[in-house]
């Protein structure tokens, strides 16, 4: 929102500095984002007036001009073709400073030159550089350019919350002025302008639950052609408007100085009387931005005996706009509720002034002022003869009076604000109260739609009492030492350990594209946004992986070579049996899962190329088993729709399947253009969160006795089942057995592969012999022979 300055000091004019004030409005919520002045920045440029025009001596499309710079006459050599004398132009004298430029006095073609005439562009103001810029004929000579044009305005670039929809107009912003600084508030001029015919144009409100008031006048004669005065040109280019038309510069310039929306119509197009109600199914209308569009039953429309010809709130229709070649207008002041307009626009692919400002809450008590101000400007800038201005309420939103009471508003500041500063801080914002005991009660003003609890009030209090004002007191608590329960880890701990694995902890969207789900997830229902951002992020995940999957092509698109990527984040899932809670809604579940994937080399660069080999299944499942310690994860093999069908794993914590390991599907890895197999894994957070409490063992302090083994398994026979029954029947000196090669080739029955433990053993109270070890070997050895057929290898 840009708010010149000139003209927000026309209704509030304090004495203090742009600056200061600019300072001021953002200490109050109402933050300035610029002060800056209009147009470019140049100086050292002055009105001056040409006195002659000669002929250069020894260029042809050179001039000599002699100027008036204000008492001291100069000579200038000029190559515009509309130089001419007695025009008065802007003349950059030596040291000036242009937009990229720098006047210094210079020899052209043997004729010296005290300066620069100056065009539109050399001035930075346009790109027309076709002649010089010629200034009105009263400008002062000597006088700066900058003022002969009006460039010494200044602006406020405001960025609003959108709960202010009171300050998107001069008027408003005049109002937090006068509250801050105490300086009157002079209210625009509205008089009612008397009718010279009974002309009218019938309207009815069908839904006044979405229109609850439309004022409307009939004006005929108007000369819709006619130019807009410069004045209001400027004034509305200044706040971010172009001028497009006499009767739509007046609707914009009463929208921008007093926060009051209008549309007019042309008169002559309208086909019987107006119909403020909902859409129906399968109506289409063309508004005046060219786009053509469907409404329906959540859609308001302003309409006639012809169809829909507007969306209420939003923009007018094509078929019924007021052009050059109008002669008779109707003009609309209608007020709309916020619910009935929040969200419209945005679904048709625009926004627009008007329901940017509806959508917020426009006041409903300015109607008729609306119409009185447009019609006043409509008459002297296009004439007309005015008919009676019609009114037509329907049904107004109730301000209910809200309550604050002095205590919570002091407990809430936390300074000792006394009533009579409260009571001061209201009357300022123009806010009719009352005192109730040891209340504020206090009747919104029809402006201010964010005024509806008690905390709203406090906020305006601690706004103009001063938020600098309020004492920054340390916060002040018992140093407790909280309880760590050791059973219990967090979140971050997870994070820390993937962090030390050599993974990037990375923050991706909940809502992805569609064919992310049926791809990576087989998810062909997956729960759908009712507005989404864009197509590609239509539906909630039900998986991290596809994001990561992302993460990896962009880094890989950038050359990174080793990529390590980890996300801990939420999913939703279809779960009838879920309630309303803190982490669910009725029939979706939103469990945390932590994923990560692996891309390029397994180790990083280093200088032994032997050790230089891509990642693998077995290096990401040694991170997920490290992730999940002390918990120890089992790993059985299963298809899952986004990995390898030969390559992938369901983990199981407890006997529960909690998640996925496993190398991406090729045929994803083709479609999603990835140059090698990245290997992921998602698990359930909340299974990882819980462990068991630690428990100390004595090291023996006698040396371990080591025995490799090399067996012959049928191929089928997985190596967990091995470990397990290990585990089952191992001999009690039996400590560790890793498996460290697996063989399959030559040397070998069909059908069979070669497996090798290393079986670590140790006594607590003494130090083994080699024939208890050699025992414990071949226990070990009968145990796999009988549960598996195993045979020694020789």
């Amino acid at each position: 929102m840009n708010i010149p300055e000139s003209w927000l000091r026309n209704f509030c004019d304090p004495k203090v500095p742009g600056d200061e004030l600019a300072h001021r409005l953002t200490m109050a919520g109402v933050e300035v984002e610029s002060y800056a002045l209009v147009g470019p920045q140049f100086s050292g440029v002055v009105v001056a007036e040409v006195l002659s025009v000669e002929r250069h001596p020894n260029a042809d499309k050179l001039t000599v001009c002699t100027v008036d710079a204000g008492g001291e006459k100069l000579q200038v050599v000029c190559g515009a073709p509309n130089v001419r004398k007695g025009m008065k132009v802007p003349l950059a004298r030596v040291g000036a400073s242009l937009p990229g430029l720098s006047i210094e006095r210079t020899t052209l073609r043997g004729v010296e030159s005290a300066g620069m005439l100056c065009s539109a562009r050399e001035l930075g103001l346009s790109t027309d550089h076709s002649g010089l810029l010629e200034l009105k004929a009263d400008s002062p000579v000597g006088g700066d350019t900058r003022t002969a044009l009006g460039l010494d305005d200044k602006v406020f670039t405001l960025k609003l919350t959108p709960n202010r929809a009171d300050c998107l107009s001069v008027l408003g912003v005049a109002r937090e002025v006068a509250a801050l600084t105490g300086a009157p508030l002079e209210n625009p001029p509205v008089k009612a302008v008397p009718p010279k015919n009974e002309a009218k144009h019938p309207v009815r409100i069908t839904h006044p639950e979405g229109c609850g008031r439309f004022a409307g006048r009939v004006i005929r004669n108007v000369n819709a052609g006619a130019p807009s005065p410069d004045w209001m040109k400027q004034r509305l280019e200044r706040a971010g408007q172009r001028s497009i038309s006499a009767l739509v510069d007046v609707t914009n310039y009463v929208m921008l100085e007093l926060g009051r929306p209008l549309h007019v119509y042309d008169l002559d197009k309208l086909r019987g009387a107006i119909d403020v109600r909902w859409g129906r199914q399968g109506e289409k209308v063309l508004l005046l931005n060219e786009q053509e569009v469907e409404v329906d039953p959540s859609v308001l429309c302003i309409t006639d005996e012809s169809g829909v010809i507007g969306l209420g709130g939003i923009m007018g229709g094509e078929s019924t706009k007021a052009d050059e070649a109008t002669r008779n207008v109707f003009l609309e002041s209608a007020f709309f509720y916020p619910e009935a307009i929040a969200g419209r626009a945005r679904r048709y692919g625009f926004s627009s002034d008007a329901s940017h400002r509806f959508e917020r809450g426009v006041d409903f008590a300015n109607n008729v002022d609306g119409i009185e101000r447009a019609t006043r400007l409509i008459l002297d800038i296009c004439g007309g003869e005015p008919g009676t201005t019609e009114d037509l309420i329907a049904r107004l939103p109730e301000r209910k009076p809200v309550h604050m009471r002095v205590a919570r508003a002091q407990k809430v500041i936390g300074m000792p604000i006394t009533d009579e500063e409260m009571a001061t801080a209201f009357h300022s914002l123009g806010l009719s109260f009352r005192r109730d005991g040891d209340s504020f009660v206090v009747h919104p003003p029809s402006f201010r739609f964010d005024l509806q609890i008690e905390e709203d009030l406090i906020e305006e209090v601690a706004r103009i009492y001063g938020f600098e004002r309020i004492a920054a007191h340390p916060p002040r608590a018992p140093a407790v030492m909280l309880q760590v329960p050791e059973k219990k880890r967090s979140l971050h701990a997870l994070r820390e350990r993937l962090a030390a694995a050599d993974y990037r902890e990375v923050i991706n969207f909940s809502f992805v594209a569609p064919a992310w789900e049926r791809d990576f997830a087989g998810e062909a229902n997956p729960i759908r946004l009712l507005n989404p951002i864009s197509s590609q992020s239509s539906v909630m995940r039900t998986t991290l992986i596809p994001s990561l999957v992302a993460n990896i092509k962009y880094n890989q698109d950038r050359r990174v070579p080793r990529i390590r990527v980890f996300e801990v984040g939420r999913v939703f899932l279809r779960d009838a049996a879920a309630g309303d809670g803190p982490l669910s809604v009725a029939g979706v579940r939103q469990p945390m899962r932590i994923a990560a994937a692996a891309y390029g080399p397994a180790l990083g660069e280093q200088w032994d190329d032997s050790l230089d080999r891509p990642v693998d299944f077995f290096d990401v499942k040694a991170d997920l088993e490290a992730l999940c310690a002390p918990l120890a994860p089992r790993f059985e093999p299963a298809p899952q729709p986004a990995l390898h069908p030969g390559r992938s794993a369901r983990v199981l914590l407890g006997g529960r399947v909690v998640g996925w390991v496993g190398e991406l599907h090729p045929r994803w890895v083709r479609k999603y253009e990835l140059a090698k197999p990245a290997i992921v894994f998602e698990v359930e957070a909340e299974a990882l969160l819980s462990v068991l409490l630690p428990s100390p063992r004595v090291p023996s302090r006698y040396p371990p006795a080591v025995r490799d083994i090399s067996l012959e398994f049928p191929s089928g026979t997985t190596v967990q089942a091995i470990l397990d029954a290990i585990a089952a029947e191992k001999p009690p000196i039996v400590q560790v057995v890793r498996l460290f090669s697996l063989y399959r080739g030559a040397g070998l029955p069909p059908g069979s592969k070669s497996l090798a433990f290393r079986v670590v053993m140790q006594h607590t109270e003494r130090t083994l012999t080699d024939a208890e070890a050699d025992a414990a070997r071949d226990a070990l050895v009968a145990l796999l022979g009988r549960r598996f057929s195993a045979k020694l290898r020789t």
